[in-house]
């Protein structure tokens, strides 16, 4: 049975997305758009599907290296996959496809689409749905729905899962997965009633309450929020935007009856604290821009968006002041909570570094003394310590890369160095030439084939996809000397 679970995952993946572009297939026909670029994504996801399930195995149990495959190949074949509709249906090139599918599925925000008016309606509600998917994470949705694949264990679940927690809100694995998307669905839909109640149309409220609970930011109007004029929407968005970038298990626990734990939860607290000091920073800086009311609600609108990694927009702020600037290139770094839709570093992630930080200053003190680290109430483990810091080394170390390899392509410092941390912080928009309201169709195209590996190794935590470059990755598992010899 080993090298059976991962084909079977990536071709069931391939099955629902198949089944939903047959979905997409009857919404063109219905509203008249072109439908032969769903139907072939339909047929090639389909039979290429069919083909691995068919080879694969749902009973299988895998290993760990499996189990990390069947994830890296998910999240590549579906975005790989899911790009025919863009170059069929929307003219785009190979690469852009590949990019625009990327930046989907993996939640981030970032678009070369340069023609917002010559894109098919149902084509923009495609792009808002892959967010929907890749915000919660495609594991997720499938263990809630399909019983089977949670024999797979805690290891494909918190392979994708955003943050380095292992915290189980119910004692079965579909249980959590199934709390975590009814969650996500109330919210989706809590949304979207409030969209339509504030002033969008129905499509508008739907595709912008997708894109603002998976915190990715794809907006089907090419000045995102800017287009509406409308600050109720925008308190809408502050609002939903919140729920967005704080843990999903939280949230679950508040609704089933235990609503103190979220302010017990250090995490969020911190989350808040954060919220409410960059907005005040932010408000304050944009002060000599537009009156105090719209300062505020523009200040605390573009925290929101960039802390939880959604990358709306209410205005360019690539225009503001360098000050204002300076408080979003914070926030990049920061992320939303573990456990959420939001992208980045995490908060947590944060919280633990400070706390060992801490505790190493201690230890020049005293180097005998035992510390152990804290995070509210609880301790964190060492394996939790040394994964935070192989995740920020090679955060770090890829946002460096990139940022140089941008550069050396032609972009300047600043589109560089930001188009570098909003993909890999699935942020999406940037300063300079990736600004909001422009798109990075610009850059070279060696710069976009970097850029789709850092939206793919933002997405899936960095470890995952860096274990893949170990000599250890490519060594074949030894046999047991009791099964040699054996038929």
């Amino acid at each position: 049975m080993r090298g059976r679970f991962a084909p079977f995952l990536v071709g069931a993946a391939l099955i629902a997305l198949a089944l939903v572009m047959l979905l997409f297939c009857g919404y063109a026909l219905l509203v008249g758009d072109p439908v032969l670029g769903f139907a072939i994504t339909m047929v090639c996801a389909g039979l290429l599907g069919f083909l691995l399930t068919r080879f694969g195995l749902r009973r299988a149990e895998p290993k760990r290296r499996e189990a990390l495959l069947a994830v890296l190949l998910l999240w590549l074949s579906v975005p790989l996959i899911g790009a025919i509709p863009y170059a069929i249906s929307g003219g785009f090139s190979f690469l852009n496809a590949v990019f625009e599918s990327m930046s989907g599925f993996t939640a981030t925000g970032a678009t070369v689409l340069q023609d917002f008016e010559a894109l098919p309606e149902t084509l923009f509600m495609y792009r808002a749905l892959s967010q929907w998917f890749g915000g919660i994470g495609i594991l997720v949705i499938f263990i809630a729905v399909f019983p089977q694949l949670a024999i797979a264990g805690r290891q494909i679940f918190f392979a994708e899962a955003p943050g380095p927690t292992e915290e189980r809100m119910t004692p079965r694995l579909r249980s959590t997965a199934s709390a975590i998307l009814i969650v996500y669905v109330g919210l989706t839909t809590l949304c979207a009633l409030a969209y339509r109640l504030g002033g969008m149309d129905s499509f508008d409220a739907v595709a912008h309450s997708f894109t603002t609970l998976a915190a990715g930011g794809f907006s089907p109007r090419s000045h995102s929020f800017e287009s509406f004029a409308n600050p109720t929407l925008e308190w809408i968005a502050i609002v939903f935007m919140i729920f967005a970038g704080a843990n999903f298990a939280l949230q679950y626990r508040a609704i089933s009856g235990r609503p103190r734990e979220l302010f017990k939860d250090a995490e969020f607290r911190a989350y808040l604290l954060i919220i409410a000091v960059a907005g005040a920073l932010l408000s304050l800086s944009l002060l000599a821009r537009f009156p105090a009311w719209d300062a505020f609600r523009h200040g605390f609108f573009q925290v929101l968006s960039i802390l939880t990694t959604t990358g709306y927009a209410s205005t360019d702020f690539a225009q503001w002041s360098e000050r204002a600037q300076m408080v979003l290139l914070v926030l990049m770094f920061i992320g939303g909570s573990a456990g959420s839709a939001g992208g980045g570093v995490k908060v947590v992630r944060w919280l633990i570094i400070g706390k060992n930080t801490a505790r190493e200053v201690r230890r020049a003190l005293y180097p005998r003394a035992v510390v152990p680290v804290r995070v509210g109430n609880r301790v964190v483990p060492e394996e939790v310590l040394r994964s935070v810091a192989a995740f920020i080394t090679l955060y770090v170390g890829l946002f460096a890369i990139t940022t140089a390899l941008l550069a050396m392509l032609g972009a300047d410092f600043v589109t560089a160095f930001t188009a570098a941390i909003g993909s890999i912080g699935n942020i999406g928009p940037g300063l300079s030439s990736v600004g909001p309201m422009l798109n990075y169709a610009e850059l070279h195209p060696v710069s976009r084939g970097i850029l789709i590996f850092g939206m793919y190794a933002g997405r899936l935590e960095m470890v995952t996809v860096f274990v893949i470059f170990t000599a250890r990755w490519w060594q074949l598992p030894r046999q047991s000397p009791l099964n040699v010899g054996r038929r």
